[in-house]
């Protein structure tokens, strides 16, 4: 046949250390029909400022595939909430080739087609709190590159019709494709007439969605005569594609006729009718290509080519036992939000399973839209309708295709070719949940069967009507991942999903494991410190008052107060008070903590204008509107204080000839030893802060913070050298003048005496 090629890219993007899913990447690809092959070139690659990070260490990558939904992964091995499914996945690690670069290669042969999802993290690191901006970190980028080949004008095969085929000595397989409707209950794929030099040399392989593989449901056409191939409830809605391959080795050419039957399992005594029925009878797509066939609606033609020869065929009537199907009830779709879908039933939610036939319902996920959240089904079964019988409900969860066969003990959900989901209520347990996070989407049907147990198993029950509530709906997380937990909403191009971001070291897809949780006490002893810490700055206060810095007090008030309740906010487990809304609270403890820096340098400096207190609080509120964890955004305003405060002491010591301040004592005693408190804990918040020991190390951050504040804070200003003129006295011819010593600032000129008369 003819190949086409198409190539698709996505642009590359960070990976980041695995927490949650919410900190995966992932990239959403969508794989045409008829792909013979897919192939992902996964690039990967290092950088550290702008450049190459050869320096950067060797970390493994972790990338997920998946068809039809995102990948449900659990690298950390911890636990899934109580009646969730877990869909499989297949993991790929790559290892680094180059110091900076390395490519990894992914193929799939005969992929399924529609939506692929890839998800890529890091491994988890050791949580360590890092300073944005203070040095240049390793960026570790993943892009992902997608090339597939795909056949155009596969043959069709219209059921009840032989195609006639003559495979040439140099071909060795032929492939078609038969849509296969609703309500099918069987596909029967047959080889007639088959002739070749060693009789009829043929392999005959099936499979659903994709051209058949090596381990698709096969048959040796040597070995079977006639060569048939049936397959029991066929996926709806899709087609089949049918692989007639010739053994290897085989001289010469080989002739043969295929044909394809279906069953209808709303008339179980006949299959479809043996002539090309419309389109829209077939529930078939409007345009499909075809090979030497027919166009959709034509009729066929007994002059056709030989290899290509279409022509009816009687067909055996189909045996009616285990292919009836029963009538499917539709559920009512109402969206209430993003990934909150509630599934209604007609004339329910109550629903009455007869003990002779199922109960079928179908569940449509619209494609891209539903797969990123979680499918929940709930069964309450109402005991009093059972009678006292010993009744058992089950409820098969089927994809694509109900589960219903004809045999009325069976309890499994599962055939050879079909997996689902079993769910039982009885009298004793009778609530059953179900979970399947990021499901497949398209249809899935619910068939409802009651049976009696009996001491030789399960037998169909006798004018019994069990009565069972059914509920179904579609919800972003499992629980709202609880109350240690946070459900996002992450959206990766076009495409939304949602995911649990857990807390207060609960673990799992829905916050539920608590293998390392922190305990109440220490949820509270941590939140204690944090607040309590605080109090330091009192102090600082009290000195501030008592050398009147009224305005350094005042904002050492305002960021005691709100530092206290900004992490009485930020904790993560349920001790938790939040007075403001949470930006709020960040904002001002953040504006806090570096006007007192500012203020405090201002004060060192000993100036007074008010206009350098109004230029620090706008130059801040900017900064921090700006980024808020901004390295430079935050240093420079205090570079800048510090600044000011090295040019009006330097001023000073060129006035006075002599270093400022100018005793030993100030040096030794509160600028040396307020410098090296402030120091250190700068260095404790940027190379010592992780997330494990956040709470006590920030606790000490306060206490060092608040200590060298009370240090650093200059004494009492003295009052100023220049005094304006003395009044006149009324009546007299002299005025008062200061004597040196107040000139000198070292008296109280409120009790100076007045040593000399100058004359008017």
């Amino acid at each position: 046949g003819l190949f086409v090629t198409d190539y698709f890219t996505r642009t590359p993007r960070k990976l980041s250390p695995f927490r949650s899913f919410a900190s995966i990447e992932l990239f959403h690809f969508h794989i045409p029909e008829d792909t013979v092959i897919a192939v992902w070139n996964l690039i990967t690659f290092k950088e550290q400022g702008g450049t190459f990070g050869d320096q950067c260490p060797d970390r493994s990558i972790t990338v997920y595939f998946r068809s039809g939904a995102p990948s449900v992964i659990n690298p950390l091995h911890t636990h899934f909430p109580r009646d969730t499914a877990v869909p499989g996945s297949f993991a790929l690690t790559l290892t680094w080739t180059l110091p900076n670069r390395t490519t990894g290669v992914f193929n799939v042969t005969s992929p399924l087609p529609g939506d692929w999802f890839l998800a890529a993290h890091l491994p988890k690191d050791e949580g360590k709190i890092s300073v944005k901006g203070l040095y240049e970190e390793c960026q570790y980028l993943f892009q992902p590159q997608l090339i597939v080949q795909r056949l155009v004008n596969i043959a069709v095969l219209y059921p009840g019709y032989v195609t006639e085929q003559s495979m040439a000595p140099h071909k060795s397989s032929c492939l078609y494709k038969v849509f296969v409707p609703s309500y099918t209950s069987r596909v029967l794929v047959e080889v007639l007439r088959c002739r070749g030099a060693e009789g009829c040399p043929l392999w005959l392989r099936v499979r659903a969605k994709a051209p058949p593989l090596h381990n698709s449901t096969a048959l040796d056409c040597r070995e079977h005569t006639p060569c048939q191939l049936a397959l029991d409830l066929p996926f709806w809605q899709h087609w089949y594609y049918v692989l007639v391959e010739k053994h290897p080795g085989v001289p010469g050419a080989v002739s043969f006729q295929v044909t394809v039957q279906l069953t209808d399992c709303s008339r179980p005594s006949l299959a479809r009718p043996p002539f090309l029925p419309s389109s829209a009878s077939m529930n078939m797509p409007h345009s499909f290509g075809s090979v030497g066939g027919l166009a959709l609606g034509d009729s066929p033609s007994p002059a056709s080519p030989s290899n290509g020869t279409k022509h009816t065929v009687p067909i055996p009537t189909a045996s009616p036992t285990g292919e009836r199907c029963w009538p499917i009830r539709p559920t009512l779709r109402n969206e209430l939000d993003t990934f909150s879908v509630h599934f209604y039933i007609f004339f329910g939610p109550n629903v009455s399973v007869p003990p002779d036939r199922p109960a079928v319902f179908v569940i449509n996920l619209l494609p891209v839209l539903d797969s990123g959240g979680v499918l929940n089904l709930e069964l309450r079964l109402n005991v009093s309708s059972l009678r006292g019988e010993n009744v058992t409900v089950f409820g098969c969860l089927n994809h694509e295709v109900p589960l219903t066969s004809g045999d009325n003990v069976s309890v499994t959900c599962e055939t050879e070719l079909l997996a689902g989901f079993l769910l039982s209520v009885n009298a004793t347990a009778s609530l059953s949940r179900l979970r399947i996070p990021y499901p497949q989407t398209g249809s899935w049907y619910l068939s409802l069967r009651s049976l009696c147990a009996t001491e030789h198993g399960f037998e169909p029950c006798t004018n019994v009507t069990a009565e069972v509530y059914l509920r179904s709906y579609l919800s972003p997380c499992i629980n709202d991942c609880g109350i240690y937990g946070q459900c996002k909403l992450l959206r990766t191009n076009n495409y939304l999903y949602a995911a649990c971001e857990c807390k207060a070291g609960w673990n799992g897809w829905g916050c539920t494991d608590n293998a390392e949780a922190f305990s109440y006490g220490f949820q509270l002893l941590s939140t204690l410190l944090l607040c309590l810490s605080n109090v330091m700055f009192v102090p600082p206060v009290a000195i501030a008052v008592r050398s009147h810095y009224l305005l350094e007090a005042a904002v050492y008030i305002f960021t005691m107060f709100f530092s206290t309740f900004y992490h009485a906010c930020d904790q993560p487990g349920i001790v938790v008070f939040c007075i403001m809304e949470y930006d709020v609270l960040q904002f001002c403890d953040f504006l806090g903590s570096l006007m007192s820096v500012w203020v405090t340098v201002i004060a060192m400096a000993r100036l007074q204008p008010v206009v350098l207190y109004l230029l620090g609080a706008m130059l801040l509120s900017m900064a921090l509107q700006m980024d808020r964890h901004g390295l430079w955004n935050l240093l420079g305003p205090s570079l800048f204080a510090l600044g000011i405060m090295a040019v009006a002491w330097t001023a000073r010591t060129i006035r006075r000839r002599h270093c400022y301040p100018p005793t030993w004592k100030r040096w030794a005693f509160y600028l040396c030893p307020g410098a090296l408190i402030a120091a250190a804990a700068v260095l404790l918040y940027a190379f010592v802060e992780t997330e494990e020991n956040y709470f006590y190390i920030h606790s000490i951050w306060h206490l060092l913070i608040a200590g060298s504040v009370g240090f650093l804070l200059p004494p009492r200003a003295k009052p100023s050298r220049r005094l304006g003129p003395l009044p006149r006295r009324k009546g007299c011819g002299y005025q008062l003048c200061v004597n040196e010593q107040e000139e000198l600032g070292l008296v109280d000129p409120a009790v100076a005496s007045i040593n000399s008369i100058c004359t008017s």
